[in-house]
């Protein structure tokens, strides 16, 4: 693995780095592999926990985060992606990127000779959906279980049907129509998912999406860059809202996982967040251990 770009990039990987997840978890401050090793985080977007994360993670190994704004940088003043990773690579031992468009981070990875770990594109979310995976096998030992995933089938709905269909999950993703996720990301885990025996499926019913479901995970209806949309899809995603009627349609075991932030009375009632059932902060807190696992596995060579 020379990138973590897209979950398919930890394909050969994925079960030792969340096994790694779990030793660091234990033992988050024993060696320091990365000790004077530098990660530069590029932000385009605003983040709490990407940014939070990733700086702990690097400090649990030993190592420097640094932080750098788009807008602080040339890249804000013009200079072109390809410039911009050749100089750093002269400079760092590996780059973060939490970016708008998933072309540019693709870009940026074919100019650049260090590991690049995408923390967030319009396309897939890496990070969080092996954070989503290794948070359900430590409450369930298990990854035979049934994940719903309610609402927009946005970057981390994608993510999670590779890493679904890569550990044999199944997934059902619960959606309006016109709200399905990347149609050849879909196609890319059915096909992993006849390797895996996962069962990977869409549905507009939310009444059948979520029968039985061990999981229950929802994220924001109107992310960074639908602001313009948001009352349409406010009324659009009306009645696919995780609240205590629906989760009782689950296993009653299911845990209820949201990537945050929630917008509470829209896709996630207060009162699910607040339940026995909700496993939202341990799966926050979980970011920072299978990023130590990602930097660990990327940048210790």
């Amino acid at each position: 693995m020379k990138h973590l770009l897209s979950v398919t990039d930890a394909k050969k990987d994925i079960f030792e780095i969340l096994e790694l997840a779990g030793n660091f978890k234990e033992d988050p401050y024993g060696k320091k592999p990365l000790k004077n090793k530098t990660l530069a985080m590029i932000f385009e977007k605003a983040s709490t926990r990407t940014r939070i994360s990733f700086e702990v993670a690097m400090l649990h190994l030993g190592g420097n985060p640094l932080y750098l704004s788009a807008s602080d940088m040339q890249l804000g003043r013009g200079e072109i992606i390809e410039d911009t990773a050749n100089v750093l690579s002269r400079y760092v031992d590996g780059v973060m990127i939490r970016a708008i468009k998933h072309e540019d981070v693709l870009l940026f990875a074919q100019n650049s000779n260090v590991p690049v770990i995408n923390g967030l594109t319009d396309k897939e979310h890496p990070c969080q959906s092996l954070t989503d995976i290794f948070t359900i096998f430590e409450h369930k030992n298990s990854y035979q279980v049934k994940m719903a995933y309610l609402g927009d089938g946005n970057n981390v709905c994608n993510s999670l049907l590779l890493t679904c269909a890569l550990v044999g999950m199944d997934l059902t993703v619960v959606c309006p129509v016109g709200y399905e996720p990347d149609q050849e990301i879909f196609e890319k885990a059915l096909m992993y998912a006849e390797e895996t025996g996962s069962n990977i499926e869409i549905t507009s019913n939310v009444r059948d999406g979520v029968k039985d479901a061990d999981v229950i995970y929802t994220d924001v209806w109107v992310s960074m860059g639908d602001e313009a949309e948001k009352l349409q899809r406010l009324i659009d995603l009306n009645d696919y809202q995780v609240n205590m009627e629906l989760l009782k349609r689950a296993k009653p075991d299911a845990l209820v996982m949201h990537c945050l932030p929630a917008i509470r009375g829209q896709e996630i009632t207060d009162e699910v967040m607040k339940s026995s059932q909700s496993v939202i902060w341990d799966q926050a807190e979980n970011r920072m251990h299978v990023e130590t696992a990602i930097l660990f596995k990327l940048l210790n060579k």
